[in-house]
């Protein structure tokens, strides 16, 4: 947690959160390195952010919205494309690539059934089963995220809200 504080320079609250209990916390985290920082496949850092945006949106979770908003600004550089999907991924300015993303994630967070169409239609837009795979990971690994977030009135950090929006200031050297 400590390396966390330094880096970002605050702590989420979803490190205090988790904390109550160590072993958990521990494998939550071990599960969201493993799929959050995955270096395969054809997903990027900012796909996977943006999952998790429209996925927790459709959960109503604020804390996963506001978190993971803020990652996606930092890895994709665009400053309104998360807001927009929390708003109607419909309306945002996605990709082709990034609706059919987008599209299949809502639907595995809906639990609706996945025919052979969603799959094909991913494989359009240059995703394979195995990025298929990886996108139903996220999606439900944040389902759970999500319901613990509600379950422990989970708030996101202040800091946030600014990340990727404004130039990050460095502390002046001694």
């Amino acid at each position: 947690m400590e390396e966390v504080e330094k880096k970002g320079g605050f702590l989420p609250n979803v490190f205090k959160v988790l904390a109550h209990r160590p072993s958990e916390f521990r494998a939550f985290f071990a599960y969201y390195d493993v799929i959050m920082n995955k270096e395969t496949g054809n997903l990027t850092k900012a796909d996977r952010e943006l999952i998790v945006v429209a996925t927790s949106a459709s959960n109503k979770c604020p804390y996963c919205v506001t978190a993971h908003s803020a990652l996606h600004r930092i890895y994709s550089k665009n400053r309104t494309l998360a807001d927009q999907v929390v708003v109607n991924p419909e309306l945002a300015d996605l990709s082709k690539r990034e609706h059919a993303m987008i599209e299949f994630a809502l639907d595995i967070a809906n639990a609706k059934s996945i025919p052979e169409t969603h799959f094909q239609k991913l494989e359009e837009h240059g995703f394979d089963r195995e990025d298929a795979w990886d996108i139903a990971m996220v999606t439900a690994f944040f389902a759970l995220a999500n319901r613990i977030a509600h379950l422990t009135d989970l708030r996101p950090n202040e800091e946030f809200y600014a990340l990727g929006r404004v130039p990050k200031v460095e502390p002046e050297e001694k």
